[in-house]
Parts: structure tokens; sequence; C-alpha cells
């Protein structure tokens, strides 16, 4: 299999409760990000951040712990889209964690199965190795814990899970990572260089968190008011890319996989689906974040806004179902302040209250987008970028760090879609998130950016 360009293939790792997973996953991705306990259960939901070894990039993906109650669990837990158990409300915690697990299975290019040499293998590897063998991914055996030479030979007991050769290797100590990296890359899927042909339309995604009408926008951006050039497949799995022509730009609307066909959704799949969204916004330039006026600004709809600021996209915040709310004169203005609050990270972010189902509003949503779009290809001259870099500077200097402090000498803008800054300065480890956070500001107040991330990088000055 070979994925798009600029796609990168995802790892997800997967094992038993307590084996190590979250902190391989910080070894691998070389940053604490996620929480390790010496408790069973305590990741619940995906974590996803980036590796990069020997050159190859690609997500790694932690999941909560696989945990089957009663015999036999893994002849009844399907693995692909399409057998995969739907989500009821009432489902424990585990079933839960287990099914956000099972869709990171389905979404991932490859999977590391984490086991424990102190403890060997249990049955509940032995039912997580039933269930991964019913993939056709490929699997790579990640002995954990092995800390000490007997415990390296304690990894050979693993063949016993039929999953080919056990890797040891130690979370904690980073002791045989790198071996596993190279068996990881071996994995992988390749990557298509960029076409020099490359296509330059403008990509808008319809994400969102599950039932906040997501399909039902689709179909209104696709009306009889609107021309469809095409329906091309998609590099996504399972999804369709349709062009839409307005205002004399063609647009293409990356779907999120698999929900277009409303009869064919499982709602398990969709419960969870936080990496198809991840796959929709990275091949787009604007993202139109779907959240429900009934139920608002949930924690889900605020994860998927941090993708869409961790990947530098364009945003539209659209608080759908409007017509289900009581209306008065004051409404917006209510709802407008938990919107910032919710999304304070994305003050930058607009927000149209629609309704996808009678068509409120839908009229404006492409209108935002061209407009986002424009933002995104803007640029500011150097000579005016540093003067208003300067002001900034000598109004609030920056704090001492360890007994220095950051010289900013002077910035330029590199690029566009989305708009990236280099700053040279004395020190980049000098400049504070805090900081940086404060010159995006400066830079905003004259130059908003409306509706799009951008991007600012320190770099030592050359002496």
């Amino acid at each position: 299999m070979t994925l798009p360009a600029g796609d990168r293939p995802i790892v997800a790792l997967v094992g038993r409760p307590n084996v190590g997973k979250s902190s391989l996953f910080n070894r691998l991705t070389e940053a604490p990000q996620a929480v390790v306990e010496a408790v069973p259960g305590t990741t619940r939901d995906r974590l996803y951040a980036e590796a990069d070894w020997g050159g190859g990039r690609f997500l790694v993906v932690d999941t909560g712990g696989l945990a089957f109650d009663g015999p036999g669990p893994h002849s009844q837990m399907g693995i692909g889209g399409a057998d995969l158990a739907a989500s009821e409300p009432n489902d424990t915690l585990q079933e839960q964690t287990a099914k956000q697990a099972q869709v990171a299975i389905a979404e991932a290019d490859a999977i590391i199965f984490v086991v424990d040499v102190v403890t060997g293998p249990t049955p509940l590897d032995m039912d997580v190795a039933a269930l991964l063998r019913r993939t056709a991914k490929p699997i790579i055996l990640a002995a954990n814990k092995a800390d000490s030479a007997e415990r390296s030979e304690g990894a050979n007991e693993f063949y016993a899970l039929g999953m080919g050769e056990p890797h040891p290797i130690s979370a904690y100590h980073g002791t045989g990572t790198g071996d596993l990296l190279d068996a990881v890359l071996k994995a992988l899927p390749a990557v298509d260089p960029p076409a020099e042909d490359e296509d330059t339309r403008l990509r808008v995604a319809i994400v969102g968190r599950p039932n906040v009408g997501k399909s039902l926008l689709l179909n209104q951006l696709l009306g009889e008011e609107r021309t469809v050039v095409s329906d091309v497949p998609g590099t996504t799995r399972d999804s369709i890319d349709s062009v839409v022509h307005y205002d004399d730009t063609d647009l293409v609307l990356v779907d999120t996989a698999g929900i277009r066909k409303r009869a064919q959704v499982v709602p398990g799949v969709e419960h969870y689906s936080v990496l198809r969204s991840l796959r929709a916004i990275r091949r787009a330039d604007v993202a139109l974040l779907l959240t429900d006026a009934t139920e608002p600004f949930t924690a889900q709809d605020t994860h998927i806004g941090g993708i869409i600021a961790d990947e530098t996209k364009g945003a539209v915040l659209l608080v759908n179902k409007w017509d289900l709310i009581a209306k008065d004169p004051h409404v917006m203005r209510r709802f407008q302040p938990e919107a910032q609050r919710a999304f304070r990270f994305m003050s930058w972010m607009p927000t149209l209250f629609v309704s996808a189902l009678t068509g409120q509003r839908v009229n404006r949503i492409l209108d935002t987008v061209l407009a986002v779009a424009r933002e995104r290809e803007r640029r500011i001259p150097t000579g005016r970028l540093n003067e208003l870099i300067g002001r900034a500077t000598a109004a609030h200097a920056p704090p001492s760090v360890r007994g220095q402090r950051l010289k900013v000498y002077y910035a330029t803008q590199i690029g566009t879609r989305p708009p990236r800054f280099v700053f040279f300065v004395n020190d980049p480890s000098l400049m504070h998130y805090g900081y940086r956070r404060y010159l995006e500001n400066s830079i905003r107040r004259a130059y908003p950016f409306h509706g799009t991330a951008i991007r600012l990088t320190a770099r030592q000055r050359d002496r």
C-alpha cells in the first residue's frame, strides 16, 4: 500500500492494561505527553503525537488497555470498520476504552503489540493476540520492561503468542527502542512524493463529533444552487471528495471517512472518530468544525479544535442545529462567550450559527471559507513586520530564563498556507511559550489573520 503525498502513516500501541504503552508512547515521541501511572486503566482516550526515526515520520497512537470479560472474548469483538461494536450510553468504561482501541487498530497502518516480560505471557495477552491476528496489519511485538539481560532472555517466552519475533525493550530506559523503530519503519507503507503538478485547489474538511449533522451539512453544501464538478475517490479510507465550483473557485470538500453514506454508518466507528477527523484535517486547508447547539462545546469538540490548531489549518466554528434553540434577542450573545471560553486557544476562529436541516446561514459558510483562505495567503512586508516586533519587544521585554534574556534580532515571513514566520534570536531555547504567544498576538493586532492558525519559529542567528 502507498499513502498519498503529505500523509503520515499511523502506528497504534496496543496491549492489555499496565504493560507500559504510555511509557513507550512518551519514549517514541520524545515528549512526556501521556499520563503514566502504575494503575491499570489510566489511559482512557487515544493520544496522538509524531515520531521521527531515521528520516521516517509517522504518528503514534496511544490507546487504553484491552481487557475482556468472560471466556473467549476475542471471538465477539471486531476489528474492521464494518464490524466494530456500537458504543452504547450504558457501556462500561472498560468497554468504551476497548472500543477506542479497536478504532485505533482499524485506522492504523501498523501495530506495536506491547507485552510485559516481568509477568510473561498471560491469558489476556493471548486474547489480544487472537484479536490482532484478525487484522491484515503488520504487527511488531514489543516485550517491554526488559531492564536486564535475564529479563531480555524472558522475551523469548512470547514466541508462544504466534506474533513473530519479540523485541525486548525498556520504554523507561530506552533500551532496544532503536531496533524496535527500525522494525516499525520496515513495516510501514511507502508515502508518495509530492507530484510536480500538485493540486492547489482549496480543500475544506467537514469535521466534528458524531451526530452533529456533518452529512446533512455536506448535502446542503452540495445542493442544487451549487454546481458539482465531479465526485472523485478520496485518499482517506472509504471517503469521497466532492468538488464544488463557487464564486469562480473550485473547492474540494474533504469529508471524514465513511460518514457520507448515512445508512452505512456504524455508531461505534463514528463515536470515536478523532483519527478519521485527523486524516481529513491534515488533507485540508480549512476545517469546518461542526458542533451541536443543543450540546454546546464538549471536550470532544475542543479536542478536534486542538488538532486543527496543531496542524496550523484555517478554521470556521459552525454551531449547528440552531433551529432547535429557543430564540430571544440575546441568544447569540450568550453563546458567543461560551464559544470563546471553550476555544480560547483559537480566538482567531470565526463563528457561524447555522442549521444544516433548514439551511439557515449555510449560504454564508463558503463565503467565510474563501475569506479565511485569503487570510492564509496574506504576506507581511519584512520591514513592517520588524517595526511591529520592535515595538512589541520594547513594550514588553522577554523574561529572563536561567539568567539569560531572549534577544530578537529580526523576523521575516517565510511562507503562506499557513502563514509562517521565523524569528532570528540569540538562543531559540529562550523563546518561552508565553512570549511566543505574546508575539503572535502582537502580529494579529495589526494583521488579524482572521480564521487561520499561524506558525512562529525561533532560529539562532549565524554569528
